[in-house]
This record gives C-alpha cells, sequence and structure tokens, in this order.
C-alpha cells in the first residue's frame, strides 16, 4: 500500500509542478510589452556580441540562452559571473551587450559585477523576477517575468521561475532573429531544418513575410 501511495505522491508533486510552470509562463507572456520590444531592438542594432551572463541556476539558464542566441544569428557567448569577477570581464569589450539573468537580482557576484561592466559603458538587458533589485536598478532594461517564484514547490531550486526566465530569453533570440528579416532559409544548414520550421511557423502567424 505504501508503494502504491508513494506513486501517487510522485505523480501529484509531477502535475503541481508542471502546472506552476505552466502558469509562470502564461504570466510571463502577459508581461511582455515595450521593455521587450526595446530589448529587440538592443539586441539587434549591437556592434559587437552578446554576452549572456549568471550563475547558480540562472547561469545554466544564460548558457543555454548563449546557445540560442548563436543558433539564430546573433553572436552571443556564456559569461559565467564568478569567473567574470575574477578575471574573464576581459571576455566584454566596447559594442557588446550584457544579458543578466538572475533570479533575485541581489546574487553577490552578479551585483560585484555590475560596475566592472558600467565602467565598460555597456548596455545592460536584466531578466530578473525582482524589479527593484539592484541589478534592476543598474539595467537599461528590466524584463520581469513576474511573482513567479511562488510557484517553486518548497523554495528549494527555481523551477517556475527558472522556466519563465529560459521561455523570454527564447523569445528575444527569434524575435531579434525576426527583426533582422532573417528567414527560414537562413536556417536550411541546420539539422532538421528545425529553427527554419520555427520561423516559417512565425512568419506565417504574423503573415510579416511570404513564406514559400
Amino acid at each position: 500500500m505504501s508503494f502504491d501511495r508513494d506513486h501517487e505522491r510522485h505523480i501529484l508533486l509531477a502535475r503541481q509542478l508542471i502546472r506552476n510552470e505552466a502558469r509562470a509562463l502564461e504570466e510571463a507572456a502577459a508581461r511582455i510589452g515595450h521593455e521587450f520590444v526595446e530589448s529587440v531592438e538592443m539586441i539587434a542594432s549591437m556592434k559587437g556580441r552578446l554576452g549572456v551572463i549568471g550563475v547558480g541556476k540562472s547561469g545554466h539558464v544564460a548558457r543555454k540562452l548563449a546557445a540560442t542566441f548563436s543558433s539564430t544569428g546573433t553572436p552571443a557567448f556564456f559569461l559565467h559571473a564568478s569567473e567574470a569577477v575574477h578575471g574573464d570581464l576581459g571576455a566584454l569589450s566596447k559594442g557588446d551587450l550584457a544579458l543578466i539573468v538572475s533570479h533575485s537580482g541581489e546574487t553577490p557576484e552578479v551585483v560585484a559585477l555590475l560596475p566592472m561592466i558600467k565602467r565598460l559603458a555597456l548596455p545592460v538587458i536584466a531578466i530578473t523576477d525582482n524589479a527593484r533589485s539592484t541589478l534592476a536598478l543598474v539595467a537599461n532594461v528590466v524584463i520581469a517575468p513576474g511573482d513567479v517564484a511562488g510557484s517553486d514547490p518548497i523554495g528549494l531550486a527555481p523551477t517556475a521561475s527558472a522556466a519563465a526566465a529560459m521561455a523570454i530569453g527564447d523569445a528575444l533570440a527569434l524575435a531579434v532573429a525576426q527583426h533582422r528579416g532573417l528567414t527560414p532559409a537562413d536556417f536550411e544548414h541546420k539539422p532538421g531544418g528545425a529553427l527554419g520550421q520555427l520561423l516559417e511557423s512565425v512568419y506565417r502567424h504574423d503573415g510579416s513575410k511570404d513564406v514559400a
């Protein structure tokens, strides 16, 4: 009987977690507005590369987003906040743009990095749940998914909040590609053409491109 009860508990937890993340994504989607548009235009017009910065779980999200931007035509790289503080900040240079992902916006490694980035006079886009954080105050543009942290079970690890941050980053990458006029043909070299198919579905939906 206990084995059956454990099964039920596991299923209930899984369903709760997935529904929590779905609600977080819906809230993040509802909040998309002028900050998102401004971020798209900033990234699309930058002269250098996009440095996507994070630490901890947000660092894993940032690493994935750097790969997404790179594969959709935006020169990007991941920069671990801790390593940046200890010398890797040299990876950033004039003309670059910093996209910083931080759940709290108060992570010590990220906060310590901010004065260095500002001395380089680099624009900063922040994806953070805390629109009143130190990171948010320093950033040029803040995209806040909303109060999604409460959806994280027990508060042990960012799950819903990480999903929301990643979704926003993915949306930014595809919107920048669309802003630059990239079409599915530009991604035919990708295995399986998945990115091209995704862009094609976007263009067909908004009617901005006539894709054969």
